[in-house]
Protein backbone atom coordinates (compact mmCIF):
# COMPACT_ATOMS: atom_id res chain seq x y z
CA UNK A 1 0.00 0.00 0.00
CA UNK A 2 2.49 2.37 0.98
CA UNK A 3 4.80 1.83 -1.91
CA UNK A 4 1.89 1.65 -4.23
CA UNK A 5 1.01 5.43 -3.01
CA UNK A 6 4.34 6.10 -3.47
CA UNK A 7 4.58 5.43 -6.93
CA UNK A 8 0.78 7.28 -7.19
CA UNK A 9 1.96 10.17 -5.91
CA UNK A 10 5.14 10.69 -7.80
CA UNK A 11 3.63 9.70 -11.23
CA UNK A 12 1.40 13.16 -10.97
CA UNK A 13 2.65 16.09 -12.54
CA UNK A 14 1.02 19.46 -12.57
CA UNK A 15 -1.21 18.90 -15.67
CA UNK A 16 -2.36 15.61 -13.93
CA UNK A 17 -3.07 17.19 -10.30
CA UNK A 18 -4.64 20.29 -12.03
CA UNK A 19 -6.80 17.98 -14.18
CA UNK A 20 -7.57 15.77 -11.41
CA UNK A 21 -8.53 18.57 -8.76
CA UNK A 22 -10.23 21.30 -10.77
CA UNK A 23 -10.36 23.31 -7.42
CA UNK A 24 -6.84 24.16 -7.71
CA UNK A 25 -6.02 27.62 -8.97
CA UNK A 26 -3.00 27.22 -11.02
CA UNK A 27 0.17 28.98 -9.53
CA UNK A 28 0.58 31.65 -12.41
CA UNK A 29 -2.80 32.89 -11.63
CA UNK A 30 -3.33 32.25 -7.97
CA UNK A 31 -4.91 35.08 -6.31
CA UNK A 32 -2.22 36.08 -3.92
CA UNK A 33 -4.36 35.74 -0.83
CA UNK A 34 -4.19 34.25 2.44
CA UNK A 35 -7.82 32.42 2.00
CA UNK A 36 -10.22 32.10 -0.63
CA UNK A 37 -13.64 33.63 -0.12
CA UNK A 38 -16.23 31.33 1.76
CA UNK A 39 -19.99 30.69 1.88
CA UNK A 40 -23.21 29.62 3.33
CA UNK A 41 -22.91 26.39 1.61
CA UNK A 42 -19.48 25.57 2.56
CA UNK A 43 -20.41 26.12 6.57
CA UNK A 44 -22.87 23.46 5.41
CA UNK A 45 -20.87 20.57 4.23
CA UNK A 46 -21.55 17.98 5.82
CA UNK A 47 -18.14 17.02 6.52
CA UNK A 48 -18.19 20.44 9.16
CA UNK A 49 -21.13 19.29 11.09
CA UNK A 50 -20.35 19.92 14.81
CA UNK A 51 -17.25 21.64 14.13
CA UNK A 52 -16.41 25.28 15.51
CA UNK A 53 -16.69 28.54 13.20
CA UNK A 54 -13.31 29.57 13.58
CA UNK A 55 -11.71 26.69 12.25
CA UNK A 56 -14.61 26.10 9.85
CA UNK A 57 -12.95 29.75 8.68
CA UNK A 58 -9.37 28.80 8.51
CA UNK A 59 -10.57 25.53 6.05
CA UNK A 60 -10.78 28.45 3.27
CA UNK A 61 -6.89 29.20 3.53
CA UNK A 62 -5.20 29.14 0.27
CA UNK A 63 -2.54 26.36 0.70
CA UNK A 64 0.44 25.43 -1.55
CA UNK A 65 -0.37 22.51 -3.72
CA UNK A 66 2.84 20.72 -4.85
CA UNK A 67 4.47 17.89 -7.21
CA UNK A 68 6.98 15.14 -5.81
CA UNK A 69 9.55 17.31 -6.06
CA UNK A 70 7.88 20.25 -3.80
CA UNK A 71 7.51 22.39 -6.78
CA UNK A 72 4.31 24.92 -6.43
CA UNK A 73 1.47 23.87 -8.79
CA UNK A 74 -1.29 26.01 -7.57
CA UNK A 75 -3.41 27.20 -4.58
CA UNK A 76 -5.90 25.25 -3.30
CA UNK A 77 -7.77 25.10 -0.19
CA UNK A 78 -6.79 23.75 3.23
CA UNK A 79 -10.04 22.11 2.83
CA UNK A 80 -8.98 20.25 -0.23
CA UNK A 81 -5.97 19.52 0.96
CA UNK A 82 -6.98 17.16 4.05
CA UNK A 83 -10.13 15.46 2.50
CA UNK A 84 -8.80 11.98 3.00
CA UNK A 85 -10.29 11.32 -0.37
CA UNK A 86 -8.17 13.96 -2.27
CA UNK A 87 -5.41 12.42 -0.06
CA UNK A 88 -5.81 8.99 -1.54
CA UNK A 89 -5.69 10.06 -5.04
CA UNK A 90 -1.87 11.63 -4.68
CA UNK A 91 -2.95 15.52 -3.29
CA UNK A 92 -0.09 17.06 -1.63
CA UNK A 93 1.20 20.10 0.12
CA UNK A 94 3.66 22.08 1.48
CA UNK A 95 4.36 22.77 5.80
CA UNK A 96 6.37 23.40 8.50
CA UNK A 97 7.18 21.78 11.86
CA UNK A 98 9.01 24.56 14.11
CA UNK A 99 10.46 23.37 17.32
CA UNK A 100 11.48 26.04 19.75
CA UNK A 101 14.02 25.28 22.44
CA UNK A 102 15.02 27.68 25.44
CA UNK A 103 18.54 28.67 26.62
CA UNK A 104 18.42 25.65 29.32
CA UNK A 105 17.62 23.20 25.80
CA UNK A 106 13.86 22.63 27.14
CA UNK A 107 11.40 22.16 23.90
CA UNK A 108 7.86 23.77 24.67
CA UNK A 109 5.43 21.26 23.38
CA UNK A 110 1.62 22.43 22.77
CA UNK A 111 -1.66 20.28 22.93
CA UNK A 112 -3.99 21.25 20.38
CA UNK A 113 -7.56 22.40 21.20
CA UNK A 114 -10.64 20.51 20.87
CA UNK A 115 -12.07 22.82 18.66
CA UNK A 116 -9.23 21.63 15.84
CA UNK A 117 -10.88 20.24 12.95
CA UNK A 118 -8.08 17.52 12.16
CA UNK A 119 -5.94 15.92 15.34
CA UNK A 120 -7.85 17.59 17.94
CA UNK A 121 -6.68 17.05 21.63
CA UNK A 122 -3.46 15.46 20.67
CA UNK A 123 0.00 16.72 21.90
CA UNK A 124 2.61 17.99 19.15
CA UNK A 125 5.62 20.38 18.96
CA UNK A 126 5.73 24.01 19.20
CA UNK A 127 3.98 24.71 15.85
CA UNK A 128 2.91 22.78 13.15
CA UNK A 129 1.10 24.61 9.59
CA UNK A 130 1.13 25.63 6.51
CA UNK A 131 2.73 28.33 4.07
CA UNK A 132 0.39 29.65 1.89
CA UNK A 133 -0.06 30.33 -1.71
CA UNK A 134 1.07 34.14 -0.91
CA UNK A 135 4.19 35.73 -2.86
CA UNK A 136 5.92 36.32 0.42
CA UNK A 137 5.77 32.27 1.55
CA UNK A 138 5.86 30.45 -1.71
CA UNK A 139 9.15 30.85 -2.16
CA UNK A 140 8.95 33.05 -5.45
CA UNK A 141 12.38 32.31 -6.59
CA UNK A 142 11.74 28.39 -6.66
CA UNK A 143 15.24 27.88 -5.18
CA UNK A 144 15.29 25.76 -1.78
CA UNK A 145 16.84 28.89 -0.29
CA UNK A 146 13.53 30.76 -0.88
CA UNK A 147 11.05 28.40 0.30
CA UNK A 148 12.83 27.63 3.15
CA UNK A 149 12.54 31.74 3.83
CA UNK A 150 8.64 31.23 2.64
CA UNK A 151 7.98 28.53 5.71
CA UNK A 152 10.10 30.94 7.79
CA UNK A 153 8.10 33.84 7.45
CA UNK A 154 4.59 31.32 7.74
CA UNK A 155 6.50 30.08 11.31
CA UNK A 156 6.46 33.54 12.35
CA UNK A 157 2.79 34.34 11.33
CA UNK A 158 1.62 31.00 13.02
CA UNK A 159 3.30 31.29 16.49
CA UNK A 160 1.63 34.54 17.45
CA UNK A 161 -1.85 33.48 15.64
CA UNK A 162 -1.41 30.13 17.45
CA UNK A 163 0.80 30.73 20.69
CA UNK A 164 0.59 34.72 20.72
CA UNK A 165 4.41 34.70 20.61
CA UNK A 166 5.10 38.49 19.10
CA UNK A 167 6.35 38.50 15.97
CA UNK A 168 9.09 40.83 17.09
CA UNK A 169 10.22 38.47 19.57
CA UNK A 170 10.23 35.67 17.45
CA UNK A 171 12.63 37.70 14.81
CA UNK A 172 15.05 39.24 17.38
CA UNK A 173 15.48 36.80 20.47
CA UNK A 174 16.43 34.00 19.07
CA UNK A 175 17.46 31.86 15.49
CA UNK A 176 15.81 28.96 13.12
CA UNK A 177 17.62 26.75 11.76
CA UNK A 178 16.03 24.60 8.87
CA UNK A 179 17.24 21.28 9.30
CA UNK A 180 15.57 18.93 6.33
CA UNK A 181 12.29 17.97 4.48
CA UNK A 182 10.08 15.00 5.31
CA UNK A 183 7.15 13.76 3.22
CA UNK A 184 4.47 11.79 4.95
CA UNK A 185 0.68 10.93 5.03
CA UNK A 186 -0.80 10.20 8.03
CA UNK A 187 -4.92 9.58 8.30
CA UNK A 188 -6.86 11.95 11.38
CA UNK A 189 -10.51 11.36 12.23
CA UNK A 190 -12.90 10.95 9.32
CA UNK A 191 -13.15 12.23 7.06
CA UNK A 192 -9.69 13.96 7.51
CA UNK A 193 -5.74 13.29 7.00
CA UNK A 194 -2.20 14.84 6.09
CA UNK A 195 -0.12 14.68 2.75
CA UNK A 196 2.47 17.00 3.60
CA UNK A 197 6.47 18.00 2.62
CA UNK A 198 6.86 19.38 6.04
CA UNK A 199 10.12 21.73 6.57
CA UNK A 200 11.97 21.17 10.07
CA UNK A 201 12.98 23.81 11.54
CA UNK A 202 14.81 24.45 14.78
CA UNK A 203 14.46 27.82 16.75
CA UNK A 204 16.94 27.97 19.89
CA UNK A 205 16.22 30.99 21.90
CA UNK A 206 19.41 33.25 22.84
CA UNK A 207 21.19 33.16 26.17
CA UNK A 208 19.02 34.92 28.66
CA UNK A 209 16.02 35.42 26.54
CA UNK A 210 12.56 34.03 26.73
CA UNK A 211 9.31 34.87 25.34
CA UNK A 212 5.99 35.86 25.64
CA UNK A 213 3.42 32.82 25.44
CA UNK A 214 -0.22 33.44 25.59
CA UNK A 215 -2.08 30.71 23.54
CA UNK A 216 -5.37 31.22 21.65
CA UNK A 217 -7.45 28.71 23.21
CA UNK A 218 -9.39 28.38 19.90
CA UNK A 219 -5.96 26.49 18.69
CA UNK A 220 -3.98 25.22 21.98
CA UNK A 221 -5.34 24.05 24.46
CA UNK A 222 -2.43 23.64 26.97
CA UNK A 223 1.40 23.93 26.73
CA UNK A 224 4.49 22.73 28.69
CA UNK A 225 8.03 23.57 28.63
CA UNK A 226 9.91 19.92 28.28
CA UNK A 227 13.37 18.24 28.52
CA UNK A 228 14.87 15.25 26.49
CA UNK A 229 13.91 12.84 29.70
CA UNK A 230 10.58 14.15 30.39
CA UNK A 231 9.18 13.92 26.86
CA UNK A 232 10.98 10.49 26.65
CA UNK A 233 8.32 9.48 29.77
CA UNK A 234 5.35 11.41 28.16
CA UNK A 235 5.46 8.57 25.40
CA UNK A 236 5.44 6.38 27.63
CA UNK A 237 2.01 7.55 29.32
CA UNK A 238 -0.86 5.88 27.42
CA UNK A 239 -2.81 8.99 28.14
CA UNK A 240 -1.26 11.13 25.93
CA UNK A 241 -1.59 10.87 22.19
CA UNK A 242 0.59 12.38 19.98
CA UNK A 243 0.29 13.94 16.36
CA UNK A 244 1.78 11.17 14.04
CA UNK A 245 4.35 13.95 12.48
CA UNK A 246 5.46 14.77 15.47
CA UNK A 247 6.04 11.19 16.40
CA UNK A 248 8.04 10.19 13.02
CA UNK A 249 9.94 12.96 13.96
CA UNK A 250 10.94 12.32 17.24
CA UNK A 251 11.49 8.13 16.08
CA UNK A 252 13.58 9.67 13.14
CA UNK A 253 15.69 12.51 14.36
CA UNK A 254 14.87 14.63 17.05
CA UNK A 255 16.08 12.98 20.00
CA UNK A 256 19.24 13.03 18.38
CA UNK A 257 19.55 16.32 17.05
CA UNK A 258 18.99 17.49 20.54
CA UNK A 259 22.26 16.34 21.81
CA UNK A 260 23.77 18.68 18.72
CA UNK A 261 21.45 22.04 20.07
CA UNK A 262 24.77 23.72 20.88
CA UNK A 263 26.59 23.30 17.06
CA UNK A 264 23.97 21.81 14.44
CA UNK A 265 26.26 22.58 11.75
CA UNK A 266 26.30 18.70 11.05
CA UNK A 267 22.30 18.36 10.81
CA UNK A 268 20.85 21.31 9.09
CA UNK A 269 20.43 22.74 5.68
CA UNK A 270 20.19 19.07 3.92
CA UNK A 271 18.95 19.76 0.71
CA UNK A 272 16.89 15.98 0.44
CA UNK A 273 13.92 15.11 0.65
CA UNK A 274 13.03 12.21 3.32
CA UNK A 275 10.06 9.71 2.13
CA UNK A 276 8.32 8.80 5.44
CA UNK A 277 5.75 7.42 3.30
Amino acid sequence: MTQQFSRLVESLGAQEILGEFPEIIPVQKRPNTHSSSSSNEERTDTVFLGHNEEQIRLMNENCIVLDWNDEAVGAGTKKLCHLMKNIEKGLLHRAFSVFIFNDQGKLLLQQRAAEKITFPDLWTNTCCSHPLCVDDEIGLEETLESKVEGARIAAIRKLEQELGIPQQQTQKRGLFHFLNRIHYMAPSNEPWGEHEIDYIFFYRLNKGQDLTVEPNLNEVQNYRWVDKDTLQEMFKDSNLKFTPWFKLICESYLFGWWDQLDDLSDVENDRRIHRLL
